[in-house]
């Protein structure tokens, strides 16, 4: 598989691989194939181009009469035998009216020459053909495929193409009753295959003979998958007795040995431009055509006895298939013959909080389902092109009662795995481990939220912290354990766009009400730090347009999707209001530390508070939040960029000045500053309080470092804010006795903390309590009601009606921490009970702190040491 990646498709075979669908299948005998040790039923029959299945014993018998009888392989031009031959049985079988055969090497080049032929006799230039179709990947079949994914990037379609949809008789006849003597031809499937299985209302092919009859627009049946055999008759069409201007064949006609295709036409139709100036090398070769001549004979013999097994056996699958569906909500069979497709309705509402419902909005599903069926059950099916939710049943024609059986007990399994959305036993095939054995999570699909008005719309944008973070999305995950979630993450996010995750409509207590949904930028922290920032930031704005999409008036930016866009500043031309929620994660952080220092009786007037990340957004912000408090206040920076960083640091220093001096002068620090000589006027700028600092630095309450483990140990209140993933804060960094506000996520606080520091208190920052608790639509590794503040301060806005750009790059105003808090009092938001390692705190932890606060025993080394590697990763959030 490797060779095959690197040689051959280095996309579709990294997407094999990942969907252990890249077996090396070494053998094939009848409906089975043959890797290693293990046999697989094949119902993917080649999307229909083995008919009979592998090696059928006819078609290689007429394989060995061409080398007996030594047949020149190709002679053009020339009066070739076996290609008249096959002509001559194919107008015999073929419906009234066809009098012309013109050899092609493959179902596309049927298309192109069929193109041709049309145009060259009517003199008209318009293809018209039905949407969701597929035609071939040619260029002109692929202007005729209606489907816009397969044809943006290769320039299709071509003028004078037109589509209209599929089964709707009315449609032709507006069409043509407009644009007939333009149209050249109107191609269409009697059954839609890679558009998704589709059968149209009974009677529609017959109606759209009359209607191009009437107006004298050429009809082309394309049967390249539905004809010799595969619904049961040798033609689809022949059920409604529908004779076409052109028939195309292909696939089945091959014999599953050769390429060969057919273009069936009319006297009328086949004219002498297209019969002097159209031609194929390849095409009409005795090889193909004597196999051709061979799957005729299988087809018709003995009365149509294979064509008779095939209505038998599609009948019987298709009555069981469709007795297995009606005891399931999400999937539907439809088809004819041994033509048949599963259509799995799987969405984020049957199967909410499911990574099985975002796997089918991202067209993963069924393919995953295929391999599920491939390693579990030994069943080969696959997905259809256009029609991404169905899988295709396209068994060979030889099947048996037994061998459908097989087929049918794996489906039946599958659909029980699906029902239960049992997602860990789906993906477990393709990972590493078993999971642990349990029960799924009941699914319950869910409601649809109650309506508000249209102008109170939000969305949140959001990603998974850590591989982790996958089981708080889908709790089924869980099973699958540590080192299967990080395969997932690493194998599938990357695979993935941007996606609804969840909805919930917030109430406030003034009355108001808004919409918010949460949209998932499936990348974990760790991969978006290690992305190129242009496309990180490319992966957001993605986000940002599926939330305008639909109908979002603001967007909240959470995490790293904040980082990666410079606090929200490199998407301000998007056209809708954005926030970081920085703001009220400042309000909330200051807030939840205050409270932990009082509740621990520690006066903040007598500590000292190092906040880490402060030459960021939040850190500057709560910086001069906790200089109001504060007896002391250490603002630590980045030793990665140690000039930069200490520059930012010093005009966060003077801005604290500043603001001690002119604003806050009851605050403990604000005597000290006022005290010293050539402390600036309360207007003077924050550049001459930044020289303030600089001259007196050593007799100030502020210091500026970028030596993180030389300063935490001197620090009674550790705030971290920063966009690193590593954790930076460890037992032998903090002070005896320290408060530790960790607002970073992932967590800048190692949890080793917990168990070798039973006198420091880590507490989990920004963590809000949403008026009234509402069930926020998915799980946050919270309980029901709670959130991060960032997130809140998008509902916050919403609910005011606040739709401009908030809180977004590193200079947070003062004015828009009042302006929020204020709206968290009049919407009833409130900072959440202290939590500490995504864990509520209990009376009992509050206890086991302060007994060993009072009794303090030997605790760990915290001398300071050299800056360790990790800390070079340190980011300003």
């Amino acid at each position: 598989m490797q060779d095959f990646t690197r040689y051959i498709n280095p996309w579709l075979g990294r997407l094999l691989e990942k969907l252990r669908l890249d077996l090396d299948f070494q053998r094939g005998q009848g409906c089975w194939l043959y890797a290693g040790q293990e046999r697989y039923l094949d119902c993917v029959a080649a999307y229909g181009a083995l008919p009979f299945g592998h090696n059928y014993p006819d078609m290689w018998a007429a394989v060995e009469e061409v080398k007996k009888k030594a047949l020149p392989g190709f002679a053009q031009p020339s009066a070739l035998g076996p290609a008249t031959a096959l002509a001559r049985r194919l107008i015999e079988l073929a419906p009234p009216g066809l009098e012309h055969v013109t050899f092609a090497n493959s179902g596309a080049e049927a298309v192109e020459a069929a193109i041709k032929m049309c145009r060259a006799a009517t003199g008209r230039l318009v293809i018209l053909s039905a949407r969701s179709s597929f035609h071939g990947k040619t260029l002109g079949a692929l202007s005729a495929t209606g489907n816009p994914d397969y044809q943006q990037a290769f320039g299709a379609p071509a003028p004078n193409f037109a589509t209209i949809p599929y089964g709707d008789i009315q449609a032709l006849a507006e069409y043509l009753q407009k644009h007939a003597s333009a149209t050249a031809a109107f191609i269409v499937e009697p059954i839609q295959g890679e558009g998704g299985v589709v059968v149209p209302p009974p009677g529609y092919l017959k109606a759209v003979r009359e209607l191009c009859t009437a107006y004298q627009v050429p009809l082309v049946v394309d049967e390249i998958q539905t004809g010799l055999g595969r619904t049961g008759r040798l033609f689809a069409c022949a059920e409604e007795d529908v004779s076409p201007d052109c028939l195309l064949l292909a696939k089945a006609l091959g014999g599953g040995l050769v390429p060969i295709g057919a273009v069936l036409a009319s006297s009328q139709l086949y004219c002498r431009d297209f019969g002097t100036k159209h031609s194929s090398t390849f095409a009409g070769g005795s090889l193909a055509c004597c196999v051709g001549l061979a799957v005729l004979s299988v087809l018709t013999a003995r009365d149509g006895e294979m064509l008779a097994h095939v209505r038998e056996m599609g009948t019987y699958i298709l009555s069981r298939l469709r007795e297995m569906c009606g005891r399931h909500d999400f999937v539907g069979v439809r088809g004819r013959g041994l033509m048949l497709g599963l259509d799995f309705q799987i969405n984020d509402r049957t199967h909410p909080r499911n990574l099985m419902g975002i796997l089918a909005e991202q067209k993963l599903l069924t393919p995953v389902i295929a391999s599920y069926l491939l390693h579990v059950h030994k069943v080969r099916v696959a997905p259809t092109l256009n029609g991404a939710s169905v899988m295709r049943i396209q068994a060979p024609l030889i099947i048996n009662r037994q061998e459908a059986d097989f087929l049918l007990a794996a489906i039946e399994e599958t659909l029980s795995v699906l029902a239960a959305g049992d997602s860990a036993a789906l993906l477990a095939h393709l990972l590493e481990r078993r999971p642990r054995r349990g029960k799924p999570l009941p699914r319950e699909p869910r409601q649809p939220v109650r309506s508000v008005p249209e102008r109170a719309k939000c969305a949140f944008l959001v990603h998974p912290l850590d591989e982790l973070s996958l089981a708080d999305f889908d709790g089924n995950l869980a099973r699958l354990g540590a080192g299967n979630l990080a395969a997932l993450a690493s194998r599938w996010l990357p695979e993935m766009a941007p996606f609804v995750a969840g909805e919930t409509v917030i109430s406030s207590k003034a009355g108001a009400s808004a919409l918010c949904e949460f949209i998932v930028i499936p990348r974990t922290a760790r991969q978006l730090v290690a992305m190129e920032p242009e496309a990180s930031l490319a992966l957001v704005r993605q986000g940002v347009e599926l939330a305008k999409e639909r109908g979002a008036r603001l967007v909240g930016l959470g995490a790293y999707t904040s980082v990666v866009s410079w606090g929200g500043m490199r998407l301000r031309d998007m056209g809708v209001p954005l926030t970081t929620g920085n703001s009220y994660t400042v309000v909330t952080a200051a807030e939840a530390t205050i409270t932990a220092l009082d509740r621990l009786n520690v006066d903040p007037a007598g500590a000292a508070a190092a906040v880490v990340g402060a030459a960021g957004s939040i850190g500057r912000c709560l910086a001069l939040v906790l200089a109001e408090s504060m007896g002391q206040i250490i603002l630590l920076g980045n030793p990665a960029h140690p000039q930069r960083s200490l520059a930012r640091l010093a005009q966060v220093a003077g801005e604290i000045c500043r603001r001690l001096a002119a604003d806050c002068p009851g605050a403990p620090m604000a005597a000290a500053v006022r005290a010293l000589p050539g402390c600036p006027d309360r207007d003077a700028p924050v550049e001459a309080f930044v020289r303030f600092w600089q001259e007196n630095r050593q007799r100030l309450p502020v210091t500026v470092s970028i030596q993180a483990e030389t300063m935490l140990p001197q620090a009674d209140v550790v705030v971290t804010a920063t966009s690193s993933v590593s954790a930076l804060v460890r037992p032998e960094h903090v002070k005896f006795g320290a408060v530790i506000c960790d607002l970073s996520r992932p967590a800048n606080v190692s949890r080793e903390i917990q168990r070798r520091r039973p006198d420091v208190l880590v507490i989990d920052g920004g963590v809000v309590e949403v008026w009234n608790r509402p069930d926020l639509g998915w799980n946050f590794g919270f309980e029901r009601g709670l959130c991060y503040a960032c997130m809140a301060e998008t509902m916050l806005l919403a609910l005011e009606g606040h739709w401009q750009h908030t809180s977004l790059g590193s200079a947070i105003s003062l004015e828009t921490l009042a302006l929020v808090r204020s709206l968290a009092a009049k919407h009833g938001f409130r900072v959440a009970d202290l939590r500490s390692f995504d864990k509520p705190l209990s009376q009992r932890d509050w206890q086991r702190v302060m007994a060993c606060r009072a009794q303090p025993g030997p605790l760990p080394e915290t001398a300071p040491r050299a800056p360790s590697a990790d800390w070079e990763l340190t980011g300003a959030k």
